[in-house]
């Protein structure tokens, strides 16, 4: 992708491109459709600069950014999780997130986003940090996991 649109590739730039080199790049037919929607929705405004996100909401981030083909509500989470750094920030879409939650609090039995949610009030303005805590409890019950 880099060698055929710049860095960091522009809208513009993955726009202008054919399909063939982006398909010969390791793009299947959906990430095509996915990357080009992107492009087309970050030059239409939608998709907000760095900047803008990190002013906006949690809710007005996901409610902009799930409008992208291929972006759901747990795409989202991370990124409020990892690049911006969210402190209350609760992934219910996130597997792992409800095995261990499922392992710690309801001795292996499965749990519903909604229990989820009612249970981790307690937790705000701290989800994401017990998220942490959540996917690393995971990693302790591998072997040779450090």
């Amino acid at each position: 992708m880099l060698a055929l649109t710049g860095t960091p590739p522009t809208p513009a730039a993955i726009m202008a491109l054919n399909d063939e080199p982006l398909r010969a790049a390791g793009l299947s037919a959906a990430k095509l459709r996915a990357i080009r929607d992107l492009a087309a929705k970050t030059e239409q405004g939608i998709v907000p600069t760095g900047r803008a996100a990190a002013r906006m909401s949690d809710d007005e981030l996901v409610e902009c950014m799930t409008q992208v083909r291929g972006i759901g509500p747990w795409t989202v989470h991370m990124l409020l999780m990892f690049k911006l750094g969210r402190p209350d920030v609760l992934p219910t879409g996130d597997f792992a997130i409800r095995l261990a939650f499922s392992r710690f609090f309801r001795r292996g039995r499965k749990i519903t986003p909604t229990q989820l949610i009612r249970h981790a009030e307690k937790w705000r303005p701290w989800r994401s940090v017990a998220c942490w805590y959540l996917w690393r409890s995971l990693k302790t019950d591998l072997p040779d996991s450090a």
